[in-house]
């Protein structure tokens, strides 16, 4: 690929790398990255993203910006409350790099558009703040064979995995089968969340995307990050793939997404007004 002046320029730090040269910046450039929730996670995901050349760049989210939204969601600005957050999101990563195609997705994730939308990408990541729409699009990525990049906050407490059943690891649904009773784990609305733990955690979501469009280092697939914040501890949890899976096991009875509801399934993504509001409990 030739690379014109300004993109020298612009990726001059990443060309220098070994591990991504020239080679692999025109890989970035060729990437289609999908993202579900352009609030805490989304914003620094999609801007870091952005940052790095990935060519196309989906956003969904079908919420609009709210002034409580700014102490963490930092794509967005106190003039454009009230603007969708997709739209919002998109101004600040055009302005940031002209040269990236950003998709703005202003809609309710559901079983039937779900997975089209994923089909379009090659990496998908997830942000949403709900259970129903959370199930929903692992299901799709398994189903659609796409990787899936996972990220959630609650509090002072963030987690990251990476789920690529299709290469032999697990899914979601190995970690998580099925989603806790109703009102088991409280939203960031209910208990509040730390606004620089959103930003940390999109970040290290921003990473592992990347090095999996460019095949660099260990990713997260088959294992689990806990971030603890007020300790600064991290620590990985190790994955395995449940044979008896629903959704990826040998015996899988998941095989479309007739069982999830439509009402239930198009709860609005609202671009994770924390991240992953239901994160499930370590």
């Amino acid at each position: 690929m030739d690379f014109s002046e300004d993109e020298i320029q612009r990726y001059a730090r990443h060309i220098l790398l070994p591990e991504v040269g020239g080679t692999g910046q025109e890989t970035l450039l060729k990437a289609r990255v999908l993202i579900i929730g352009a609030g805490g996670l989304g914003s620094p995901l999609a801007l870091y993203l952005a940052a790095a050349g990935v060519g196309r760049i989906g956003l969904v989210d079908d919420d609009v910006v709210d002034l409580s939204n700014l102490q963490r969601q930092i794509a967005h600005v106190t003039a454009r409350v009230g603007h969708a957050k997709v739209e919002s999101a998109a101004e600040a990563m055009r302005a940031l790099n002209p040269g990236v195609t950003v998709d703005c997705h202003n809609i309710r994730l559901g079983p039937d558009n779900v997975r089209e939308l994923v089909r379009g990408y090659d990496i998908v990541c997830d942000g949403c703040d709900n259970f129903a729409t959370r199930y929903l699009l692992a299901d799709a990525c398994v189903l659609e064979r796409r990787t899936l990049v996972s990220a959630a906050v609650l509090r002072f407490e963030g987690q990251l995995s990476t789920f690529r059943p299709h290469d032999g690891g697990p899914c979601y649904r190995c970690l998580y089968p099925s989603a806790p009773p109703a009102g088991m784990v409280p939203s960031c609305a209910q208990a509040g969340v730390f606004g620089a733990v959103t930003g940390v955690m999109g970040t290290l979501q921003a990473t592992e995307v990347l090095k999996e469009i460019l095949g660099i280092g260990e990713g997260l697939s088959g294992r689990l990050l806990v971030w603890d914040a007020l300790a600064m501890r991290f620590h990985t949890i190790r994955l395995s793939r449940d044979p008896d899976c629903r959704l990826c096991g040998e015996h899988a009875t998941i095989h479309d997404l007739s069982g999830h509801a439509p009402a239930a399934a198009s709860a609005a993504v609202h671009g994770a007004a924390c991240g992953h509001e239901a994160m499930a409990p370590s």
